[in-house]
């Protein structure tokens, strides 16, 4: 029989498509952060840097780990003439976090957006 049998290749493509399907969301910007939910969320499509800020209070500057202290520095050094940012912050953030990161972009005169997801958006993760 010189025919190739592709049913085990079928069988490994579409488990490895079912595992893209699950991960992708988590794949938008490397670690999971559930912004809050608000009733109107203004949507935007300015390339702008993202900080990230984790449940566990972990600072990423888009997909790389930064500390506070080098925040500022990081961003002129990165992009260079930026003057936003993107706020994005789980939920679970403390207040004194959010406040820390947001005084530390201030004096870096960042204009700071907040990203949060809409109220009715229906996602429940």
């Amino acid at each position: 029989m010189a025919d190739i049998n592709v049913t085990p290749f079928v069988d490994v493509v579409l488990v490895l498509l079912i595992i893209f399907i699950i991960t992708a969301h988590v794949m938008d910007y490397g670690i999971e952060v559930q912004v809050p939910k608000t009733k109107t969320v203004a949507t935007s499509t300015k390339d702008l840097p993202v900080v990230l800020l984790g449940a566990k209070g972990d600072l990423y500057l888009n997909h790389d780990k930064v500390q506070l202290v080098d925040l500022v520095n990081t961003i002129h050094t990165r992009f260079p003439g930026q003057n936003s940012v993107y706020v994005r912050a789980d939920g679970q953030v403390t207040w004194e976090l959010l406040a820390q990161v947001g005084a530390k972009l201030g004096e870096g005169k960042f204009n700071i957006q907040l990203v949060t997801e809409p109220a009715n958006s229906g996602s429940h993760r």
